[in-house]
């Protein structure tokens, strides 16, 4: 019996060795221009420790936090290029490569977290991801960036009026310039790297993002109001460059999809969790926070249509009608 579980232990070490033998060793570089403690960052590490454990140790990730090799723009361009193997901006900057993708962002479009899950892992998500390949880029998934909320340095805003004559810093995409627009405020594109310093000196007014972010980044630092505006659901897409998949074997490209997948979950469950606690955790560092009310909510939702309209037809009416229509089912109807 010692010899057979000897013989045993053997083969399988040998079928273990075999099956690595295929995998060379690898460190992808992964940018990012989020803190290295937020949610993004903690998932694109156990991205990596998802590559180790299925490589045998041979495939891992390294974490460039804080845009220290970019910002979104700069690093999807980096991707196509083959000078940088991985990154996760949000949606919106892809539209510039693929503009179907401006879909996601269309203002006041999901109710719940649960909507954009059943939408992004649809057939129709997928159908975007499937567009990448040809532009240099492959996706890995969607991860959430969340619903995204205003905030700025000059007064509270409890009414869709509000919004009128602050100057917002925006993402750099016209769908978000023209929703700030409709709703008067002075839409102002910066990449988010040089956001706080802005924010600090004056430059503009406040910002736009999700909860946890406005945490993460210490924004409460120089900015004392919030408004729980909701006006925009916010996907980041997991990339890799196209140049380094082509250079992957076959078992090697199965263990950066599985390792992607887990990693996807992972940021999904840790994001939610911190935006659970992080309003109460602002409001302790002294943020003022506000939520219209519906009728309000109402207001900002008329105030955007026209924005809808116009970019539905932008990013493609028959992409708009296939994005609706996978909501719609999500929702039963």
């Amino acid at each position: 019996m010692k010899l057979k579980t000897m013989a045993l232990a053997a083969a399988l070490a040998l079928l273990g060795s075999t099956a690595f033998a295929q995998i060379r060793e690898h460190t992808f570089k992964i940018g990012t221009g989020i803190t290295d403690d937020h949610p993004q960052a903690l998932a694109a590490k156990h991205f990596g420790e998802g590559l180790a454990a299925k490589s045998g140790g041979k495939l891992n990730a390294k974490v460039f936090a804080n845009g220290t090799l970019g910002n979104d723009v700069t690093m999807i361009s980096a991707l196509r290029g083959g000078s940088l193997e991985m990154t996760i901006p949000d949606s919106s900057t892809l539209v510039s490569v693929v503009k179907d993708f401006g879909v996601l962002n269309l203002p006041m479009t999901f109710n719940n977290e649960q909507e954009a899950d059943a939408v992004l892992d649809s057939a129709f998500g997928k159908k975007l991801l499937d567009k990448l390949p040809e532009k240099g880029l492959i996706g890995l998934g969607y991860w959430e960036n969340g619903f995204r909320h205003t905030s700025n340095s000059r007064r509270p805003i409890t009414k869709a009026e509000d919004f009128a004559g602050l100057k917002l810093r925006v993402i750099q995409s016209p769908l978000f310039i023209d929703s700030f627009a409709a709703l008067g405020a002075n839409a102002t594109p910066l990449p988010f790297t040089e956001l706080y310093s802005a924010m600090e000196q004056r430059a503009v007014d406040g910002q736009e993002n999700p909860a946890a972010t406005i945490l993460t980044s210490k924004f409460y630092e120089v900015q004392k109001h919030l408004v729980l505006s909701r006006h925009i659901y916010s996907t980041w897409v997991f990339l890799l460059s196209k140049k380094s998949w082509d250079t992957l074997n076959a078992d090697e490209q199965k263990i950066v999809r599985e390792a992607a997948a887990e990693a996807t979950q992972f940021e999904r469950k840790a994001i939610r969790a911190l935006a659970d606690k992080a309003l109460g955790e602002l409001k302790k560092v002294g943020m003022q926070i506000t939520e219209l009310p519906p009728a309000e909510q109402a207001k900002l939702r008329e105030k955007l249509q026209p924005v809808v309209a116009k970019f539905s037809k932008e990013f493609g009416e028959d992409t708009t009608r296939e994005m609706m229509a996978e909501l719609n089912k999500a929702r039963g109807k």
